[in-house]
């Protein structure tokens, strides 16, 4: 065989041989075909949940009084400590009682003059009247002692009063607590001079236990909870009076809870809004009257509650909530929601999804709208305790629900899951 033909053979035989082995790699590299991704869920059930509305309020002392002087005069001693607990009748100032007892003296005198021109009058009266029966007298003599006796015992009427009026005078020169409370600081100190009922007060008594705290609530929510309850969404709360719970500025529970004891009957044209008085026990002193809280007040029970995890909700740039769920042949579908109140880690659902759906709550980057699942029921741990688990040991284990905040949607998972 000529040279150049086996040449020309051998080349064609290693084409072939490399195009057999590139073929090789590419069957190599081609994927094998996927199975379901297994994703974590939970299936709605009912739930009892006290409902709630959070609410802005202010702290009012329970009874406040304003001291002031009934009587004018020089101030001669503070008898009490700035900021200090009294009790009611307490003498906190003592005035200059001179000018008073004076007067007083003088009164007392008027008094027993008064009294001797009684006792004068009702001698003159009796004689009179055994004279007129022997028609020793007119009967006008008769008439005029009769008057001038009425005279004497009304003037003594009079000068009784002057004498108690100067005596209540002296008295209010001791001024007094009227309540028991707290003490501001004092605005005057022992040498001045004050008036009777003058505009600045002396100081001002506040007691703070129990607390009163004012809220408001708009009529919106107003509306909204009475349409609800007339609708048997929830129950009125068992054993009277509403329950209150104060959250203090730094965010933290108020260890005592109060109770509801009004609710405004009239709407502010202002801020649309009723006030709401609760009472609060303030055995601490923890609580003073101006503070800024938050008032959570518990309005009913709904025996149906549905709570989503939120680390299975998403938001749009709108705000509207949304959920991946799995349907009935493992397919992921996208469902608008509406959501009420945060509980704990969990929304409170109050439209678009029923008892025994499956909401998507681990894995929410690995699939999207359309896809087939492998669902494994999970447990969310309430907040602070970690992240959701599976349900049963034979279960493997799903990404951590914890990788993503909860409250937040982040636009990758959001882009994944469409």
């Amino acid at each position: 065989m000529p040279r150049w033909r086996l040449a020309t053979a051998t080349l064609l035989a290693a084409g072939a041989l490399l195009g057999l082995a590139a073929c090789s790699d590419k069957a190599a590299q081609k994927p094998a075909p996927r199975g379901p991704v297994q994703v974590g869920v939970v299936t709605l059930k009912p739930e009892r949940q006290t409902v709630t509305t959070e609410l802005p309020g202010r702290t009012t002392a329970f009874l406040s009084a304003e001291i002031r002087p009934q009587v004018g005069g020089i101030v001669q001693k503070r008898l009490f400590t700035e900021g200090a607990q009294v009790k009611a009748g307490q003498v906190l100032y003592q005035l200059d009682a001179s000018p008073f007892e004076v007067a007083l003296g003088s009164a007392q005198a008027a008094q027993a003059k008064a009294r001797s021109a009684v006792a004068t009058a009702q001698n003159n009266a009796r004689r009179n009247a055994e004279l007129v029966k022997i028609d020793a007298i007119s009967r006008q003599v008769y008439d005029d002692s009769q008057a001038l006796l009425a005279q004497a015992q009304s003037d003594l009427a009079v000068a009784t009063a002057a004498v108690e009026n100067a005596r209540i005078n002296v008295g209010y020169t001791r001024i007094k607590a009227p309540i028991s409370g707290r003490t501001t600081t004092s605005t005057v100190t022992p040498g001045a001079l004050v008036t009777a009922n003058q505009t600045a007060a002396l100081t001002t008594i506040s007691q703070i236990d129990p607390l009163y705290v004012d809220v408001t609530q708009s009529t919106t929510e107003v509306l909204r909870l009475k349409r609800d309850m007339a609708q048997g969404r929830f129950q009125k709360m068992d054993g009277g009076d509403a329950r209150i719970t104060v959250l203090l500025e730094d965010g933290s529970p108020y260890p005592h809870p109060g109770r509801l004891q009004f609710s405004g009957v009239n709407v502010n044209p202002t801020t649309g809004a009723i006030t709401l008085r609760a009472v609060i026990p303030n055995p601490d002193g923890l609580l003073m009257p101006g503070m800024y809280v938050r008032a959570v007040l518990q309005a009913g029970v709904n025996e149906q509650a549905l709570l989503v995890p939120q680390q299975g909700v998403t938001r749009d740039a709108a705000g509207n909530a949304s959920v991946l769920l799995v349907g009935a042949e493992n397919k992921v579908e996208r469902r608008r929601i509406q959501v009420g109140d945060a509980v704990g880690n969990r929304w409170l659902a109050t439209g678009g999804i029923q008892t025994g759906e499956r909401v998507l709550v681990d894995g929410l980057q690995r699939v999207k709208v359309g896809d087939t699942v492998q669902p494994v029921e999970v447990q969310v741990q309430p907040q602070g305790q970690g992240p959701a688990r599976p349900q049963g040991q034979g279960a493997a284990p799903a990404a951590p629900a914890s990788s993503a905040p909860a409250a937040a949607a982040t636009p990758a998972s959001s882009a994944a899951a469409r």
